[in-house]
C-alpha cells in the first residue's frame, strides 16, 4: 500500500466522519411535500433514516478498503464509482434527519473502523472473494431497505424516495459486483454477516 494511498483514505475518513457530504445528484425526495407527522410517526422515521446513515458510513469504509487491496484496476475503478454514489446516500439521510429534527449515530467512528477494517481483510483474499464479500453486502443491505420502506409511515414521502433510489442503486452495485466474477460467500459467512448487520442496526436505531 502507498504512501498516497493512506493521505487518500484519511483523508477520505475525515470527509465522511467530520464534513457534510455532497451530492451532485438532487436527493430523491425534496420535490416531495414535507407532511405532518405523530411524534411516534417521526421518532421512527428518525431512527430509520439513523440506521440508513450509519450504513452508508459503513459503505464508505467498506468500499475504500476493498479498492485499497483490490489487484485489477477495473475493479477498482469499479469499487470507487460505486463509493462516489454512496456518498450521495450519505448526504440524502444526513440531510433528512435534520430535517426530520434528528442526529446521526454517535457510534459512526467506531463503525467506520470496523467496516474499514472488513473491506482491507475481504480484498487482501482476492478480487473474486472481494467482489463476492460486496454482492453479498449490498444484497443484504438491498432487502434491508426493503423492509424500511415496509416500515417508514406511508405519509413520509420524502424518507420513502430516498430510500427507494438507495434501494435501486444498491441492487445495482451487487449486479456489479457480480458482472465482475464475484464468488458467492458460504452460507455461514452469509449469516455472520446478517447477525453483525443486525447488532449495528438495533445499536444505531437508539445510540
Amino acid at each position: 500500500m502507498q504512501l498516497d494511498q493512506l493521505i487518500g483514505a484519511f483523508d477520505r475518513a475525515l470527509r465522511t466522519l467530520a464534513t457534510p457530504a455532497r451530492s451532485t445528484r438532487p436527493s430523491p425526495g425534496s420535490a416531495a411535500p414535507e407532511t405532518q407527522l405523530s411524534t411516534e410517526e417521526r421518532r421512527l422515521a428518525i431512527g430509520l433514516m439513523r440506521v440508513n446513515h450509519c450504513g452508508e458510513v459503513c459503505a464508505q469504509a467498506l468500499y475504500q478498503g476493498q479498492a485499497l487491496t483490490s489487484r485489477q484496476p477495473a475493479v477498482r475503478a469499479a469499487l470507487q464509482e460505486a463509493a462516489a454514489e454512496e456518498t450521495e446516500h450519505l448526504a440524502w439521510t444526513e440531510q433528512r434527519l435534520q430535517q426530520l429534527g434528528g442526529r446521526t449515530s454517535l457510534l459512526n467512528p467506531l463503525w467506520y473502523i470496523g467496516s474499514l477494517g472488513l473491506g482491507i481483510g475481504a480484498g487482501i483474499l482476492g478480487d473474486r472473494w472481494n467482489l463476492g464479500f460486496l454482492a453479498a453486502t449490498e444484497r443484504q443491505v438491498e432487502a434491508h431497505l426493503a423492509s424500511h420502506l415496509e416500515r417508514l409511515p406511508a405519509d413520509d414521502l420524502r424518507s420513502r424516495a430516498i430510500v427507494a433510489q438507495m434501494r435501486s442503486d444498491e441492487a445495482h452495485h451487487a449486479d456489479m459486483a457480480e458482472a465482475y466474477g464475484a464468488a458467492t460467500l458460504p452460507s455461514s459467512v452469509q449469516s455472520a454477516m446478517r447477525a453483525m448487520a443486525g447488532v449495528m442496526t438495533r445499536i444505531a436505531h437508539h445510540i
